[in-house]
């Protein structure tokens, strides 16, 4: 059977119209082939979101935005999610809508809920608007605005310190410092060397402070026992009848004193001796008798005591 040509231009028209009808509708979201579940999330902003956006799990493509409606009432956007049947929803899903570029694009990111139970074809999702990249951003700007501010003030500052004035100083600076170490260099061998010329005599002057530190000790000690003494003595004189025997003093006093008033007003033997001439003059003359007794004795002993070495004639 032979085809006219016209007949071959028919069919490859309506060919080409049914081509160009399921890509406008599969361009609008619109799944032709095979039946899927549609889901449903209210937005109060859909700025950025298109029909044919992805509905995403961890990343994954579910499904995409079929349709979109704005309730006038309301102000409310119902948005309609075509997604593939063989996969299923928990029922506690969030529908969030996100950005996914520095662009300001939308998608719908599904939280997949811990329910057991799964959404039902035709159920409106819990809905949630994340905000996009950019306004996220923004405080990230800010502080990136302020951080270049004040490098841009660190640097004038760093370029108005760098001046050929401020480096000659910087330089002269430098030279003192160098000029410091190498003095306390010097100043640090001479200490050494003077440390090691004196060892001995250091040596001596700690044994004599460990000497002196001995005697100390032993010092020390010995003053404890002078303290203990001491305290024993004080305990003693304490205890001791002390009234009494300043009692017993101030009686030995007051009769010292009766006896020397006697004494002076002429009583007794030794008042009579102190106070009598003429019994002064009596002992001056007895004296003198007796030395020259003694003198007489000495000059001639015989006529007082005669004796012979050999004994008596006659014996």
């Amino acid at each position: 059977m032979k085809i006219s040509n016209e007949t071959k231009i028919g069919i490859l028209t309506v060919v080409g119209i049914t081509i160009l009808i399921l890509g406008y509708s599969y361009l609008k979201g619109n799944d032709v082939f095979s039946g899927s579940k549609k889901f449903y999330a209210i937005y109060q902003n859909v700025d950025g979101l298109t029909l044919s956006k992805p509905v995403l799990v961890n990343g994954f493509p579910i499904g995409h935005v079929s349709k979109m409606q704005l309730q006038i009432a309301s102000g409310y956007t119902v948005v309609e999610l075509k997604i593939d049947p063989k996969y299923d929803i928990p029922s506690n899903t969030l529908a969030r809508l996100e950005s996914t570029d520095l662009l300001g694009s939308k998608a719908i990111v599904f939280e997949l809920g811990n329910s057991r139970e799964f959404a039902e074809d035709q159920d409106t999702l819990r809905a949630d608007i994340q905000g996009s990249l950019a306004e996220s951003l923004q405080p990230v700007q800010r502080k990136a605005e302020d951080l270049i501010a004040r490098m841009d003030s660190t640097l004038s500052s760093v370029n108005k310190i760098l001046n050929p004035e401020f480096r000659k100083n910087v330089d002269r600076s430098f030279v003192s410092i160098a000029n410091s170490l190498q003095t306390l260099e010097g100043t640090t061998k001479k200490i050494d060397h003077l440390v090691g010329s004196q060892t001995g005599h250091i040596d001596r002057i700690m044994a004599n402070s460990e000497a002196l530190t001995s005697n100390l000790r032993a010092s020390t000690v010995r003053l404890n026992t002078t303290t203990a003494n001491f305290e024993r003595i004080s305990a003693d004189v304490a205890n001791s009848n002390l009234s009494g025997t300043l009692a017993s003093a101030n009686k030995a006093m007051s009769d010292l004193q009766s006896t020397v008033n006697r004494i002076n007003s002429g009583q007794g033997s030794l008042g009579m001796l102190l106070n009598d001439d003429q019994m002064y003059k009596n002992l001056n003359a007895a004296s003198a008798n007796l030395n020259n007794l003694f003198i007489d004795l000495k000059a001639h002993p015989k006529r007082y005591v005669s004796f012979s070495v050999f004994g008596r004639k006659g014996d």
